[in-house]
């Protein structure tokens, strides 16, 4: 028999469930305690991305927190999987189909049942939104790549779009999650990156960042000059930095005292570390922080 899936984990998928699910899947618990999964209600999977679950499994956790507080019961894979970027970034795109059919076909059943998927990484999130549909029309499983190009959100806009149906002030509101609204403002400046800049946009975030109780101002400066796999290969780190010495990272500089730096980007966020001393977090990490048992930040 395949893998169960896991469901409502505190975490991402292979080491983030390690780390913080020692009981067993069936007990439905994230803490493997044996309570019931505070996420009860409608199904989401969350989307395991390579750079969530090697790097920054904290992302994921915080995810599920914030997903679990405003209602969602969420599911993860059972065995690793990818999007295919690596090797469309690279030109190799009969590898990179192969990977998505092994994909999809994992992500079939609950596509085709309607449930939501819901990306962390906006590289990745691109890929399921628009460079997946592209590449496999025609391909046998073209009915379920539309499916998940259609059903594929950013955090962002899952939680705008369940608050537009559940009405209420903050993102959790319909579950009596305050979400940041009984603090003082947070003041933030946010780095969206290319891709969800050309594909998914920054409004549904504005939108949750507001509800929040959170005043953003998004940076208009361009590419923080990472740009994927460039700035790490042989002769482009020089070019890598003088773009992010022209809009970023002088930004990121001159922020004020105690303002938080968002960045949902896994090479966004590299490279604002790389060259300021910020440390510069997730929408996911910033909504965990502002629920009743976060640190307000």
């Amino acid at each position: 028999m395949p893998p169960s899936w896991t469901g409502s984990p505190s975490g991402s998928a292979a080491s983030t469930r390690a780390a913080t699910c020692p009981a067993s899947p069936a007990s439905g618990s994230p803490t493997g305690s044996g309570a019931a999964p505070r996420g009860g209600g409608r199904r989401v999977v969350l989307w395991p991305d390579t750079f969530t679950d090697n790097f920054h499994p904290h992302i994921g956790k915080a995810a599920v927190r914030v997903l679990e507080a405003t209602g969602h019961r969420v599911e993860v894979p059972p065995v690793p999987l990818c999007c295919g970027l690596t090797w469309i970034s690279t030109g190799q795109l009969g590898t990179a189909a192969r990977v998505l059919r092994r994909t999809v076909r994992a992500l079939a059943p609950r596509l085709r049942d309607g449930v939501p998927v819901v990306g962390l990484e906006p590289s990745c999130t691109a890929v399921f939104r628009a460079d997946a549909p592209e590449l496999m029309e025609g391909d046998a499983l073209e009915d379920d790549v539309k499916r998940l190009r259609d059903q594929t959100r950013t955090l962002a806009e899952l939680l705008d779009e369940h608050q537009e149906e559940s009405g209420g002030a903050s993102p959790g509101a319909s579950h009596d999650v305050v979400a940041g609204l009984d603090r003082p403002k947070v003041r933030a400046i946010a780095q969206p990156h290319c891709h969800q800049h050309a594909v998914m946009g920054f409004d549904a975030d504005r939108r949750v960042l507001a509800r929040a109780g959170v005043d953003v101002r998004t940076l208009d400066v361009g590419c923080c000059g990472l740009a994927g796999n460039f700035g790490f290969e042989a002769g482009h780190h020089e070019v890598s930095a003088a773009i992010a010495e022209q809009g970023v990272w002088p930004a990121v500089r001159d922020a004020g005292p105690g303002t938080v730096v968002l960045a949902d980007g896994f090479s966004c966020r590299t490279q604002i570390e790389s060259g300021t001393a910020a440390r510069p977090r997730h929408l996911a990490e910033l909504l965990a922080g502002l629920l009743p048992d976060g640190d307000g930040r």
